[in-house]
């Protein structure tokens, strides 16, 4: 699995040709490979005229070219913004209410992250072959994707020390602009043009691969819940700046302290653990079928509706399985 920005082609069809030999050299002389594209053809071909491009068949002819359009920057904050405005609206009929969620269209977005996500894991896991992802930068949709997709595929990704390094290898050491992404709350009513909640948006289809396969990761939904906090607002310097240079330069590692290191003490690490969790040495296949792909109600309804049950609950849970 690999991940990269786009290729430089630009409106006259440059060449590259270490980047053509760089991944001609990953393919056996028979060998096929795959190569996502977050974006939509149309959308990779206007951003040629820009100086951008994807990867033409001539130049890379053991590559096969898959355009899956995944949503990023505007359409998808504001999508979030009618999201939040349907949660935070409690005099909506039932009906009503249904349909400002349909029409908010979050929903959509996290099942074609998932979808997009199977797609990159199916090509490695059965069919075998190597994938490359990219969409623009390669800073965005493309760490949603691998990131989901290792989830998917490796049971190591998916216990609390393995999620941790997930989230530092392909979000916080992959250059995921933190600080441009997750410049004000997430509810503000006021944005800038870099805003977009892509980090929430994995967060949420990480929620909903631990619906689904309840015994399958090892922590729950309160570490997902810490690290949405976090990535907008906190006392450590995990999710700072937008790339590793900005925080070498800031020298963040000298300066503050790791949000990992405050949620592995055994005190906080006790909280976040899945207590029914049992390792899964399998692949999870998630289904993305309309029905499948539920609300993450704790988190767009915790200030709205009590929790005081869900945690007594999820401590009873605790109770039994220590009993047994």
């Amino acid at each position: 699995l690999l991940r990269s920005s786009q290729p430089l082609t630009g409106p006259n069809r440059r060449r590259c040709r270490e980047d053509e030999k760089l991944l001609g050299t990953i393919l056996d002389e028979e060998e096929r490979g795959f190569i996502i594209d977050t974006r939509s053809a149309p959308a990779a071909k206007q951003a040629r005229m820009g100086g951008g491009g994807t990867e033409p068949k001539s130049s890379y002819p053991q590559w096969r070219r898959l355009h899956r359009g995944l949503e990023r920057g505007r359409p998808l904050q504001e999508s979030f913004t009618r999201l939040v405005e349907a949660c935070s609206d409690p005099s909506l009929s039932m009906e009503r209410w249904l349909s400002r969620l349909e029409s908010s269209r979050w929903l959509g977005h996290v099942k074609a992250a998932l979808s997009t996500a199977c797609l990159a894991a199916q090509c490695l896991d059965r069919e075998g072959c190597k994938v490359l992802v990219h969409g623009a930068e390669g800073t965005d949709t493309t760490l949603l994707v691998t990131a989901l997709a290792q989830l998917i595929l490796d049971p190591s990704c998916r216990t609390l020390e393995g999620f941790q390094e997930l989230l530092e290898r392909e979000w916080i050491q992959a250059g995921h602009p933190f600080q441009l992404r997750c410049a004000r709350s997430a509810s503000s009513h006021g944005r800038g043009k870099q805003e977009a909640p892509i980090f929430l948006l994995f967060l949420d289809c990480v929620w909903q691969l631990s619906r689904q396969f309840p015994f399958s990761l090892e922590f729950g939904e309160q570490l997902l819940l810490a690290l949405f906090d976090n990535a907008y607002a906190s006392a450590y310097g995990t999710f700072l700046c937008n790339s590793e240079k900005e925080r070498s330069l800031c020298k963040v590692k000298e300066s503050t302290h790791s949000l990992w290191a405050w949620l592995n003490q055994p005190e906080e690490k006790q909280k976040l653990l899945n207590p029914l969790y049992s390792h899964n040495p399998l692949v999870i296949w998630p289904s993305v079928e309309p029905q499948s792909i539920q609300l993450w109600q704790g988190l767009f309804l915790r200030w709205i509706r009590p929790s005081q049950h869900l945690d007594e609950a999820w401590a009873e849970i605790q109770r039994l399985v220590k009993g047994n």
